[in-house]
This record gives structure tokens, sequence and C-alpha cells, in this order.
């Protein structure tokens, strides 16, 4: 399976955040073949390691959030309508219109629907849409509906996701199965040479609501470095280019007081080394990835942020360059690869300062 169809099915699969336990095993059937063990823990990431060559326990952990942003059910009214709230950043303009699927006893097909603007006064006109204001229509009665759908059931949106012209791709999830993707091509890319450092790849959960999934599985690995792949925003004409990445040129390391900055300067250096695309992502503050969240696990892990360029954020229509996949994927395994015995750079008095 290559880049395309990994992402592709990662993309096309439900898991809102609480949920993500419905891609387990399309994502463990991807990695099976080029990881030494696979972990559940007890929060639901999902854990890959890909033994290296070193005695000392020196572990490397990349973490990618598999969760996705959605809805959630809040009340069924009598006339069938359903009413939700989101899970996660879900921006309200966005979702009128949307298929959706509602995750209850049986997974039932509906659409996001509001009062139509030919019906709405002139001050109605001008304010934005708030959720309250939308129903989800399934077309069942009540008395139908309570079989299979309850409070608190969980709902995603219904998109298939699309290739387009000069290797772009557009879909619902892809923050952050892009950096699942990524794990995937890394892991396939390791499987091809040794490596010192032991290599854990991290499916974490939960990232859009808590990052609860990456404070776990980095305080349960307690690995030397700590590397979150996510997304960054991807340029498009109404953006400053100050504050985006281009697509297509390589993903964005970012600086700020998130990272280590040792480690960041290390990684630009293999990145020249190699010839590999990048760019800058300046962070003054939180990454709000779960670079945030490794950092601060137990005494502190030196920490890096890797945002692969995404345009229309949060939205079902997500659209990345599968380039920028490769070009991260092939950055990290060079960085891996890099890190030797008793490679001074890299041990702890010099990482813990």
């Amino acid at each position: 399976m290559d880049i395309k169809e990994a992402l592709i099915t990662l993309t096309n699969a439900c898991g809102v955040s609480g949920q993500e336990y419905n891609l387990n095993e399309v994502i463990i059937d991807m990695f099976k073949d080029y990881v030494d063990s696979t972990e559940i823990d007890s929060l639901g990431n999902v854990i890959f390691c890909k033994k290296g060559t070193n005695n000392d326990d020196f572990k490397i952990m990349l973490a990618a959030h598999m969760d996705e942003i959605g809805l959630m059910v809040t009340r069924i009214e009598d006339n069938g309508f359903l009413r939700f709230t989101e899970v996660g950043g879900v921006d309200p303009r966005t979702i009128v219109g949307q298929e959706v699927l509602v995750h209850g006893s049986k997974v039932i097909p509906g659409i996001i629907g509001t009062k139509p603007p030919h019906m709405m006064d002139k001050d109605e006109q001008e304010k934005s849409l708030k959720i309250k204001d939308m129903i989800i229509d399934t077309g069942y009665r009540k008395q139908e509906l309570i079989k299979y759908i309850h409070v608190g059931d969980f709902i995603s949106i219904k998109r298939e996701t699309i290739p387009l012209a000069n290797e772009r791709i557009s879909g619902k999830s892809m923050d952050d199965r892009v950096g699942v993707a990524v794990l995937y091509d890394l892991a396939k890319r390791l499987s091809g040479f040794k490596h010192y450092p032991d290599v854990y790849m991290v499916c974490t959960v939960q990232e859009e609501v808590t990052m609860s999934g990456g404070t776990t599985s980095a305080y349960s690995i307690n690995p030397n470095i700590g590397i979150a792949i996510d997304v960054g925003f991807g340029h498009t004409p109404e953006l400053n280019k100050s504050e985006t990445l281009m697509m297509g040129k390589g993903p964005g390391i970012t600086l700020g007081g998130n990272v280590d900055n040792n480690l960041r300067k290390r990684l630009i250096e293999i990145a020249k080394e190699y010839n590999t695309p990048y760019q800058h992502s300046v962070e003054p503050g939180p990454t709000g990835t779960d670079g945030c969240a490794i950092q601060i696990t137990k005494e502190g892990i030196p920490t890096l942020v890797i945002s692969v360029p995404l345009r229309y954020m949060h939205t079902s229509v997500e659209l990345v360059d599968l380039k920028d996949i490769r070009f991260t994927s092939i950055l990290l395994s060079n960085f891996i690869k890099s890190i030797k015995k008793n490679d001074n750079s890299f041990t702890e008095e010099k990482l813990c300062y």
C-alpha cells in the first residue's frame, strides 16, 4: 500500500475523539509487517515499536493523533429531528448541508439542515449560524429512531476522500490521519535499515479534545526524544505567507517554546545534509499539538513538532500534497538514522538543560 492508498483508507474511516477504536483494525493491519510489536494501551493509543540496535534503552517516540473532530447527539425531538453539539473545534459555517453518520447501535445516515435563507428575516441573514439553530434529519420518526440512537451517540461527517491534480488530495480527517500516514511510510523506510534507537510510533487518541493520549503514552514510554507530527496551515491567497506553509515545499519545523532548540537545529542540519525540503513554522506559545503533552510529561521530554501543510483545516475538504508527506517521512528516517551510539549531542545531559 502506497501513501496515497494509505491516506484514503485512513481518512475514509470514522473515529471521532472518544471513538477512535473504530480505526484500530485498519491501522494495525497497515503497520503489522513493518514493526516488531503492537500494543493498545488502556486509553486506546495504538503503540508500535521498531527495535533498534542499542542496549541502553535509548527511545524516540513519534506521535500522530488518529482522532477527528465530529458531533454528538444531545436531544431527540418529538418529530424525530436530532439536536447535537460539537466534539472538538467544529466551525458551524462548514457543516450546514453535510451528510452525516450517526453512530448508535446501528449506523444511521442523515443530513444537517437549517432554516432556508428565503424564510429568514434580514437580521437572521446577517447573523452567523449557530449549531443550536441546526438539526439532523434522518427521515426516521422518533419511535423508530430511539431503537437505534441515544443521547451521547457520536456523529461523523460522511465524506469520501478524492484525489485532485498534482498529487493533491482532499477529504475529512486529514487532521491528523496525515500524521498517521507519515508514521506508516516511516515504518516502511525503517524496515530497510538498522537504526540505533528504539522507535515508538504512537497513534494517539483524543488530541482534539484533551491531548490525553499524548500525555499517557509519553508517560508509559518515557522517551529520550519526543516528536509530534501534526498539520499546519497551508497557504491560500487570503492568508499571510508569514503565518502559513507553502504546499509541496516540505514540512514545517516548529520554532518556539514548545520545542527543544538543540533538536530543532539538528533536524534542520539533517534536512540540509540530505537536500530535503523544509519550512519554518513559528509558534511562540503552545503549539496545540501532542507536543504540548509530551514536552511536560514526567520531568520533561525534549520535543520536536513537525507540521505537514494542510489547507481548509477542520472542514470536510481538508487538502494536502502527498509530496509533503513523503518529505516528512524522509526527513524523520534520516534523523533517526543519524543517531549513533555515544553521540554526545543526544545524551541525556545535553538534552535536559
